[in-house]
């Protein structure tokens, strides 16, 4: 497929204006607030959700787990079967994260009384959310809803979030672009290993934190939590990444895709020059590596909206600066480089801000252009974790997956229907 006559040109300058908002980007991790009072649109009777639109009926084992978890965590149920009920009878709205600009890792759940990460990107005018991850294994963004994962979302809202969003005042916000850069030189590629990004957060912000007014005991907790939790870092760098895509999106004529998103059943793709439009296939099951006991037949197709750091151009297009992440989601050091270079041949850009070491400081590739996706046949790599397809179980594993090749092909074909109007 190729663009009408004359459309060439005008799809350049679009693309060109567009990207210069990606590199121009200027993410501040500016504050933490209460969902209710911050995330346009968000109500009483509503919960956001990772990936495209989906109903209850089509909502995967893992998405319907975490929308019981929030329901009880919000008490508008007392039990799961509660839960189940209220979502069956229409009386809560469930809509995407990307529709109210917010991300969410895996089944990327937001609801009311949520802390978020407030992302402020000046050179673009955006804002955006995350909410603070809750660490590994059984937690609400797998799906998981016992009493411990309820404890440890309200100890997140009661004590965590007061303590990290005062600190974060104090310190008049935190830098997530040089944050990310100097991860990039320490072993991070932003998505599925954050440790290093974790550190620097907890270091940056522990000056601050003991200037809260907190007890000793919070104290301790929220360093404890920074010390533990090695994705810590991950939702505000999500956000950031957010906030970013945003600025780049509604440039009339682009091909650049602004947002990739998975909500456990389809993976769906939006594009700069066509609205709010989703393209959407079926997510696949990721290829990966599982925890004991469990294997690929447990697995869940993929899920959530972390991707939106691979459309930022860092996660697995920033592989070749991690190496060390293969020995969590599968593969060789070798591959790690390989998906980085294979990334370049369909990216519009490369980002200097984000050097990586191993290819002289070469930027990440940035920018995905469905029409090279198209021509090339290269779809963008992602790594991510795995879900387990029953709700309350939980994390499994982690792997790799692709995207299925329809939505940019519809996408695509969206475009040359735009251009040609």
């Amino acid at each position: 497929m190729t663009e009408p006559g004359g459309a060439a040109g005008r799809v350049s300058q679009a693309n060109a204006a567009a990207i210069r908002h990606v590199l121009d980007a200027t993410p501040v991790l500016a504050g933490i607030a209460r969902a209710r009072d911050v995330v346009p649109g968000m109500a009483d009777d509503l919960l956001l959700h990772a990936g495209p639109p989906i109903t209850w009926d089509g909502m995967s084992g893992p998405v319907r787990g975490a929308m019981i978890g929030a329901m009880l965590y919000e008490r508008w149920a007392a039990t799961a079967g509660d839960a189940v009920r209220i979502a069956e009878s229409g009386r809560i709205r469930f809509e995407p994260c990307h529709a109210h600009a917010a991300v969410g890792p895996m089944a990327g759940i937001v609801s009311p009384s949520m802390p978020v990460y407030v992302v402020e990107n000046a050179a673009g005018g955006t804002r955006a959310y995350a909410t603070l991850n809750e660490g590994y294994g059984k937690v609400l963004r797998f799906g998981a809803y016992d009493d411990d994962v309820l404890a440890r979302l309200r100890w997140i809202e009661g004590t965590l979030a007061p303590v990290l969003g005062r600190a974060l005042e104090l310190m008049g916000g935190l830098d997530l672009r040089t944050l990310v850069a100097q991860a990039l030189q320490m072993g991070d590629e932003g998505h599925n290993r954050n440790r290093a990004a974790s550190a620097l957060i907890g270091r940056l912000l522990a000056p601050h934190v003991v200037r809260t007014g907190a007890s000793t005991d919070a104290q301790h907790d929220v360093f404890r939590y920074l010390a533990e939790t090695d994705l810590a870092a991950l939702n505000p760098i999500m956000a950031a990444c957010k906030a970013t895509m945003d600025a780049a999106h509604g440039m009339a004529g682009s091909t650049l895709v602004t947002a990739m998103a998975r909500n456990g059943t389809e993976f769906g793709i939006r594009v700069s020059g066509l609205g709010d439009r989703w393209f959407t296939g079926p997510a696949e099951v990721p290829r990966g590596l599982y925890f004991p006991g469990f294997s690929g037949d447990d697995a869940n197709p993929d899920v959530g909206d972390s991707t939106i750091t691979e459309t930022a151009g860092i996660g697995a297009f920033a592989m070749a600066a991690a190496p060390a992440v293969v020995r969590f989601v599968s593969g060789t050091a070798r591959d790690a480089l390989t998906s980085t270079l294979e990334m370049y041949e369909i990216t519009l850009a490369e980002n200097p801000a984000f050097g990586i070491a191993a290819l002289d400081f070469r930027g990440t590739p940035t920018g995905i252009d469905v029409r090279k996706v198209v021509r090339t046949g290269i779809l963008p790599r992602i790594n991510t974790g795995i879900a387990h397809r029953e709700p309350g179980v939980g994390q499994i594993g982690a792997g790799l997956v692709r995207p299925p090749r329809i939505c940019f092909e519809r996408a695509l074909r969206a475009l040359a229907e735009e251009l040609e109007t």
